[in-house]
């Protein structure tokens, strides 16, 4: 077997119903428990996370409340809202885009407890800067070895993860749009990304946090008016496109001709595509994300976990229902070239683009996953460079290795087949996800609790 059936393999073991039923489980298992909260208090998080105190602060070694969510946002909001989508619905048919937004819906009540946990249970690393995330949740509120045995079992496969999803992935998206829009070679702009991303991420969470302050925001709106522009176009195969995406979801095979061209997939396969590719995108239930949020400079860990949360919410309920919608209403994912394989996941964000913006579309494609790549490279950078300081028991002095390594990694992504790098970046976030929600399950009690008496 070769080295990229065996990772597939591996990929459809990790991803099997077992784990959908420990994420959504435990999405809904949360959100019961906090009596809807997530959903009743999103207006609040929403004004929370652009309010005026959310961008003040960041010192003694933490950022402002709004740069760690830009920064969160700059590790989500990347090529899984766009590519990841796209290959979504391809795979798992138009159905999956319903299983993504359900499950960010779900998956915010997760975030908001992770998140929350990894604010109370920060400490700091010998330089005086926030460290904190799931690993030092499950060693300091679990504690005795078995604490520290899955602390460190998140931590290895959270490194794991930043160099899979945080980079791999998204180097690979930027070299094939550079290669399918301007015949770029692969290894050109892979040294070009390593470059960029060792003088980024040299200067730790302050310039990542000064970089993703300005880009995320912009690159998101940038983003949002093309797919736009693609659903105003085609707006006559609107509601069709959406009786099609629903209907899909319980019974692939229904919505068959027409926008969808042949589905054959099965109702697991669109409800495992679905939950994937949105935890992919969201991270809701992994934990990464509360390595970031334990970089804030508050002392509120209940708002910050709200504040949070709407990542989770931004990120797919908004950002990937408006490629999901442009993608079934440009009526591209019907077409001949796409039924017959001819057009991989970026040909076929192209195609979409190409159907409203003609010839400027390659250089709108181009723009926006590049900036989105970018943004989720240097921010996965902080995430995973926390988890290697917990391996390293603490120490900062071995960070510099894996700022250069990680840097290097880009170049790799570059050159790797698709299919082999987005199944290394499933397998690492599905076991990170493990230890994460075990102890998020064993802490759940105390954190729901201290959520419902939070007064909004």
């Amino acid at each position: 077997m070769n080295p990229e059936k065996l990772i597939a393999r591996i990929d459809d073991l990790v991803w099997g119903p077992w784990t959908l039923l420990l994420l959504l489980g435990t999405g809904i298992y949360l959100m019961l428990r906090m009596h809807f909260l997530p959903l009743r208090n999103l207006k609040f998080a929403l004004k929370c996370a652009v309010s005026g105190d959310a961008k003040s602060g960041g010192e003694n070694g933490k950022v402002s409340s709004f740069s760690a969510l830009t920064t969160e946002l700059a590790v989500t909001i990347g090529t899984g809202n766009i590519i990841g989508v796209v290959t979504a619905m391809v795979l798992g048919g138009p159905g999956a885009l319903f299983w993504m937004v359900l499950t960010s819906f779900i998956g915010m009540a997760t975030k908001l407890a992770e998140s929350t946990l990894s604010v109370q249970y920060r400490t700091k690393n010998e330089r005086g800067e926030a460290a904190g995330g799931p690993m030092y949740t499950c060693v300091r509120a679990l504690g005795g070895r078995k604490g520290r045995i899955l602390g460190t079992f998140f931590a290895f496969f959270a490194v794991m993860s930043t160099f899979g999803m945080g980079n791999l992935t998204q180097s690979n998206s930027i070299a094939d749009v550079m290669w399918h829009s301007f015949h770029t070679p692969r290894l050109k702009t892979g040294l070009f990304i390593s470059l960029l991303t060792i003088l980024v991420v040299i200067g730790g969470i302050r310039t990542i946090s000064k970089v993703t302050r300005y880009l995320v925001p912009a690159m998101g709106l940038l983003y949002m008016l093309g797919c736009l522009a693609v659903i105003v176009t085609h707006l006559k195969n609107l509601p069709a496109a959406l009786f099609g995406i629903v209907a899909a979801a319980v019974s692939p095979r229904a919505v068959s001709g027409g926008l969808f061209g042949t589905v054959t997939v099965s109702a697991f396969e669109s409800l495992r595509w679905g939950v994937s590719r949105g935890i992919f995108s969201n991270e809701a239930g992994l934990g990464a994300s509360g390595i970031t949020a334990a970089s804030a400079d508050t002392d509120d860990p209940v708002r910050q976990g709200y504040i949070s949360m709407t990542g989770v919410f931004l990120d797919t309920a908004v950002m990937c229902s408006m490629t999901g919608l442009a993608l079934a209403a440009s009526g591209v994912l019907g077409s001949d070239a796409a039924a017959k394989g001819e057009l991989g996941g970026t040909g076929l964000v192209l195609a979409i683009f190409r159907s409203t913006f003609r010839g400027h579309s390659d250089l709108f494609v181009s723009v926006c996953i590049t900036l989105f790549a970018f943004a989720t490279i240097i921010g996965c950078a902080y995430q995973g460079e926390r988890a290697f300081e917990f391996l390293m028991g603490g120490r900062t002095d071995y960070l510099i290795w894996y700022r250069f390594a990680y840097g290097l990694a880009a170049l790799f992504g570059s050159i790797f087949s698709l299919e082999a790098v987005w199944s290394f970046a499933d397998i690492c976030n599905g076991l990170m996800a493990i230890p994460n929600l075990i102890c998020v399950l064993a802490l759940s009690g105390k954190v729901c609790r201290d959520i419902k008496k939070y007064n909004t």
